[in-house]
């Protein structure tokens, strides 16, 4: 039995090394083609590793400056943005206080100018716009300085800052345009007052500014003879905003204008 399981041992093993000979002598092209691949590989890693040994100070200088670049990024938000913004908020609620004040006083032109110059040793709108550029409070600093200025009949100014303005809430965004349309009004401009009405109604749609502002582009648009737009103006705060104090005034506007054309 021994010997028998010996000898079936030995014919397995070597039927296995025939199997494998006669199967490479019936396929030499596949060992053609897998010598040729890894010659490619052999081929293409010696060029990559040349490509690399020659620019490798080049391939450096670029990585070094991407981790430099990263890293002073992220240095100077946490170093120098985020102490600036701090103070600039407290900055900012002082001269936000004098702003809120002026808007409910008598005597609110020298509190304008006070928000935006400052006093009592503390920054003005327009210091903190200086000083803390880059900053959330810088840009609502802006804003509020547009606002005083146009408050103060500044109106140059108040079209300055307030065209400055850049913010992701629309609500600000719409009553920016809004004012600088106000600034021309007053400047006898009407067709940029209107464009900029415009702008205002389409940054925001809500029962507030929204038609507000379409109906100061209908009065301006139907001075300039847009009377078919100006219509439309006044029907759309009819149909959409029916109860805002606008909507009563609409149909006495409406009615003039159509028997005008």
């Amino acid at each position: 039995m021994r010997a028998k399981i010996y000898i079936m041992a030995t014919y397995q093993k070597r039927g296995q090394k025939r199997s494998n000979k006669a199967y490479s002598k019936q396929n030499p092209k596949v060992e053609s083609a897998t010598a040729e691949v890894f010659e490619t590989l052999d081929s293409t890693a010696s060029k990559t590793e040349s490509i690399v040994a020659k620019y490798q100070n080049h391939i450096l200088v670029i990585v070094g400056a991407i981790v430099f670049i990263t890293l002073g990024y992220l240095g100077y938000e946490k170093f120098v943005i985020e102490p600036k913004s701090i103070d600039a908020v407290s900055e900012l609620n002082q001269a936000q206080y004098y702003f809120e004040i002026a808007l409910n006083s008598s005597n609110s032109d020298s509190l304008y100018k006070r928000a935006l110059n400052g006093g009592e040793g503390r920054y003005g709108f327009l210091d903190i716009i200086e000083n803390y550029k880059g900053t959330a409070a810088s840009k609502l600093a802006t804003y509020s300085a547009g606002m005083s200025y146009l408050n103060i009949k500044d109106y140059e100014n108040a079209i300055k800052y307030l065209d400055q303005f850049d913010s992701e809430d629309i609500m600000l965004s719409a009553l920016a345009k809004g004012a600088i349309g106000d600034a021309f009004s007053q400047l006898g401009q009407p067709q940029e007052a209107y464009d900029y009405y415009v702008q205002a109604f389409n940054a925001s749609t809500n029962s507030y500014s929204t038609p507000k502002y379409l109906y100061k582009a209908g009065m301006i648009g139907a001075e300039l003879g847009k009377y078919s737009t100006a219509i439309n103006f006044f029907k759309r705060i009819k149909e959409e905003f029916p109860q805002v104090s606008e909507a009563q005034l609409v149909d006495v506007q409406i009615g003039r204008l159509e028997n005008i054309k």
